[in-house]
């Protein structure tokens, strides 16, 4: 024991029974100061043993927690703003516990917070806060807590354990065995009649929160680097969270939510989570689940974890947001993952760090890593060297600036890493020649990271206000001639994450983008799905080139009608799809000037159902089949060189052709486009 404790002449035993207070094998009992012992302590500045009355601490004295620090029940502790608790770094041995009956009145402020943290801030250093309340939790009425052995659960939902009100807790987490460790706050059985309000908890070893059972909210609450879970619950707890910002730098953390055991729906409104290092975000355990709404999740790898394979539909997210499947439960190799990205939960975002000044961190994201959803005009400075984190999104009424030369490093983080520009929102990429704009992933290998999706308000069979098959972005009108900005010498390497079977994103996608939109000098080299994608809409492009797409180099469904001009396309790797796939519709796109070159034949032209174009300039070489009318469509929706297409059937085939005219042009000359091996 400490020191202070050998000059105690009067130290007794206290059975730990008598405070509702039990150790297991892994906490073996301490010395304890009698009562008296504990007031002149705390007079002293010196927290430990058992507070059995009412004491006030002095924000004028900075307090030292040398061991256990219990409230009993009956006891209340007050905290005024400007406290400071430092604990020792002494593991489980050192925390602070109200316990059943007992009350604890944080009373910090704006300017004048109460701080309990270890000296060094480092994670596991001592146990945390632990409070424990009477309302009802589905381990039943004097259950017994996995920390301390401490008593909780009762009958009275409106309990009220006191309140917390700008409290800043850091360090927490001590191991208790290889199962349990403490959290920064751990709620057991809380009541409603409690009352938090301003809560930080940073650098914790294990969760920032947890609720076991009970009926608490807590409103405004900042966690940053908590090893484990930044909010967690289980026992049926049915309390609300609203504006919480979750951080998370640091790799190798659980999950920003876990939820687990019985769902009593409970409640998060305007909850922002960003991760610099992946990882997943909410994590739902057995059948629990919730209702969330204003969700902005960025950065991570995994949106959507229910771990056991319960129901999405236990949690219930606000309109336009969609789970959508990134595993395949059928697939033994994924059979136990049930993974989803959420389509449509990166763009409501209302909490923000600059939320919570009154908090002491470090914590700082620079201006170099891209992630969430810009305001306004930004614009990017060529000589920085960004990282693109998570979804970057340009919402409507911003815009994005993107001038030449400047170089965007995606991070390998599959769905979760793509740039949007919705509708009503531009971008502006002014690339050129000599410094075109390059957005890659660091190896550039196939379904690193999405791509770049633009959506705009031109027409789309689809209609108006359609849903993307990707992000779940809306999209669509009836102004044919949108402008959603102008994208010039743009290279895109490594794109084509996998959503899920159905679904990948493209290197480029424009969804029902307008006439007034200027595509020209765009590189995409090894996607693991389209080249160049178009749903709907009236946009054309200039001088494309696509290297090795693993599925479509040029796609376009939902009757887009713009015009692709000198395109260049090469198939280097087999087992691609085709050099270009219409599918849907057919509004009559315009193809001048096309060349396609395949060292692996494949397929170069397919046309599903009723689709088809206008070609002129086409010159194919290396291809088995020049020509697939998919869906028996006639030769006449496919015009090439101001004529049906001249084609025979391909022996032993249906649909497939080979042109006996007109894909012999003169190839496109892509001798002087020396931008597209512009890499990192």
């Amino acid at each position: 024991m400490k020191n202070l404790f050998k000059k105690i002449s009067a130290i007794m035993f206290v059975a730990i029974s008598l405070t509702l207070v039990s150790c297991g094998d892994d906490e073996p009992a301490p010395l304890i100061p009698d009562v008296s012992e504990v007031i002149q302590n705390l007079d002293n500045g010196v927290m430990n043993g058992t507070l059995e009355g009412n004491y006030t601490l002095n924000s004028s004295t900075q307090y030292s927690l040398t061991g256990q620090f219990v409230v009993a029940n009956e006891a209340s502790l007050t905290i005024p703003a400007g406290t400071k608790i430092i604990a020792d770094a002494g593991g489980t041995e050192v925390y602070i516990a109200v316990l059943k009956g007992a009350q604890i009145f944080i009373n910090g402020n704006a300017s004048s917070p109460v701080v309990m943290s270890s000296a060094g801030g480092n994670a596991g250093e001592w146990g945390g806060l632990t409070i424990c309340g009477n309302a009802s939790t589905t381990a039943g009425i004097d259950a017994t807590a996995e920390v301390g052995g401490f008593i909780y659960g009762g009958t009275s939902d409106n309990d009220s354990s006191g309140n917390i009100s700008y409290l800043q807790i850091e360090g927490t987490g001590a191991q208790i065995n290889s199962e349990s460790q403490y959290n920064g706050v751990s709620f057991y059985a809380v009541g409603s009649g409690t009352v938090v309000n301003n809560l930080a908890v940073i650098n914790g070893a294990d969760d920032g929160v947890e609720f076991f059972g009970g009926t608490v909210s807590v409103s405004n609450l900042y966690l940053e680097n908590n090893d484990d879970d930044s909010i967690d619950w289980t026992e049926g707890w049915n309390g609300t969270v609203t504006n919480a910002y979750i951080s998370h730098t640091k790799p190798g953390f659980s999950t920003a939510f876990e939820g687990d055991k019985d769902n009593k729906n409970p409640k998060f409104n305007n909850i922002t989570a960003v991760s610099t290092v992946g990882g997943t975000a909410l994590q739902f355990k057995k059948q629990s689940g919730g209702t969330i709404t204003g969700l902005s999740l960025s950065g991570y790898d995994v949106d959507l974890d229910m771990k056991d394979g319960g129901a999405t539909t236990n949690v219930i997210l606000e309109s336009g947001v969609e789970a959508v499947a990134i595993t395949d439960p059928s697939d033994p190799a994924t059979a136990d993952k049930y993974f989803y990205t959420l389509n449509g939960a990166n763009v409501s975002a209302s909490v923000s760090k600059d939320d919570f000044p009154w908090v002491d961190t470090n914590l700082s994201f620079e201006s170099s890593v891209l992630q969430g959803t810009i305001t306004g005009t930004v614009t990017l400075d060529a000589s920085v060297s960004y990282s693109l984190n998570s979804a970057y999104i340009v919402p409507s009424g911003a815009k994005l600036v993107i001038p030449a030369g400047t170089k965007i490093t995606a991070r390998s983080g599959g769905t979760g890493v793509y740039i949007a520009v919705l509708k009503g929102g531009q971008i502006e990429i002014d690339g050129t020649e000599s410094n075109p704009v390059v957005i890659a992933s660091a190896n550039g290998e196939a379904a690193d990271w999405g791509g770049l999706t633009i959506c705009g308000d031109a027409s789309t069979s689809a209609g108006e206000d359609a849903v993307a098959e990707v992000g779940g972005f809306i999209y669509g009108g009836t102004n044919d001639t949108d402008d959603s900005g102008h994208v010039k010498y743009l290279v895109l390497k490594g794109t084509g994450a996998q959503i899920n079977s159905e679904s990948q994103y493209n290197g480029l996608s424009l969804y029902a983008v307008g006439s007034g939109t200027e595509i020209e000098n765009i590189a995409v080299i090894d996607g693991a799905d389209d080249g160049v994608e178009f749903f709907g809409g009236t946009v054309s492009a200039t001088n494309v080139y696509v290297e090795n797409s693993d599925d479509d180099a040029i796609d376009w469904t939902e009757s887009w009608n713009g015009t692709l001009t000198n395109a260049y396309i090469s198939n280097t790797k087999p087992g691609f799809s085709t050099v270009f796939e219409g599918d849907k519709d057919n509004n009559n796109p315009k193809f001048i000037n096309i060349t396609a070159v395949s060292t692996v034949g494949g397929t170069a032209l397919q046309f599903k159902k009723q689709s088809g174009g206008t070609i002129t300039g086409l010159s194919l070489t290396g291809y088995d089949v020049d020509l697939d009318m998919k869906d028996a469509g006639a030769l006449s929706n496919v015009q090439i060189e101001g004529a049906d297409a001249d084609a025979e059937i391909v022996p032993g085939q249906t649909s497939k052709y080979t042109l006996n005219s007109g894909k012999d042009a003169t190839p496109v000359d892509i001798s002087g486009w020396t931008w597209r091996n512009a890499g990192l």
